[in-house]
């Protein structure tokens, strides 16, 4: 299990979930609201609003709160013009990172993100240094108490790409287009779906093996999500988990 995977495990065990969702609700009713303002309300005919709202279903956002995000941006309401930036980045033991923000303010924004970087050990990176390691990709996580053959047969069979073991779970690899429809049909055959998302995956993974360094990436990665202009951090970082627990 690596990066963005490995995160929102480590926030889930931490305890955070529900701070963690408000913050994640916020995040996602920016951008619905900018693909609203963008492209229109209409999920149809605006494809980027429709993969935002279909995030925003899978995370269990409520159809009111989808709802009033979509008629703020294409009423009369805030007319701030945000834009997106992908800032890249190293954490200690050579841990690459993509941070995607959603910001109306370059300067502050940039600021926060270069802060969380150096206040633990990391630095900013030239576009490009990191990001050629990244491809989107549809990740599913799903129940591993079911056999290999089970969940590799149902899994290919509803269209995904690869199906390989993530810890205690299946982690099932599709294209980030159909992300939601595999879930649903892996659903539908009665198995559990732990998260779905389509999200950055690194072809390389960093192994963390020295505790200053996992507790630093890790400090890292809660400043930057705490950041309510960061929309997606992603990361190729693994941590053992007597490592994790050495850390706290």
């Amino acid at each position: 299990m690596s990066g963005h995977s490995k995160w929102a495990t480590i926030k889930h065990k931490k305890g955070a979930a529900d701070k963690a969702r408000g913050k994640l609700f916020a995040k996602l009713a920016r951008q619905i609201e900018v693909a609203a303002r963008q492209g229109g309300g209409d999920l149809e005919s605006n494809s980027s609003l429709r993969n935002v709202v279909l995030k925003a279903k899978a995370a269990q956002m409520t159809k009111d709160a989808i709802d009033r995000a979509i008629k703020r941006a294409t009423g009369e309401g805030d007319t701030s013009n945000y834009e997106n930036i992908t800032y890249e980045g190293y954490a200690p033991g050579g841990v690459a990172m993509l941070v995607d923000v959603l910001t109306d303010n370059r300067n502050r924004t940039a600021s926060d993100v270069r802060s969380a970087f150096t206040k633990y050990g990391g630095a900013m990176a030239e576009p490009g240094a990191v990001g050629w390691q990244f491809s989107r990709k549809g990740v599913i996580l799903i129940d591993g108490g079911i056999d290999e053959d089970t969940a590799l047969t149902v899994s290919l069979d509803a269209g995904a790409d690869d199906v390989s073991r993530d810890g205690d779970s299946w982690r099932v690899v599709t294209d980030p287009s159909s992300v939601y429809e595999v879930r649903d049909a892996l659903m539908a055959h009665g198995i559990e779906v732990q998260s779905a998302e389509s999200t950055m995956v690194s072809s390389t993974v960093i192994e963390v093996s020295d505790p200053n360094d996992a507790k630093q990436v890790l400090r890292i990665m809660d400043m930057l999500e705490d950041n309510d202009d960061v929309q997606d951090v992603y990361a190729n970082f693994d941590i053992a988990e007597s490592i994790m627990q050495e850390v706290g």
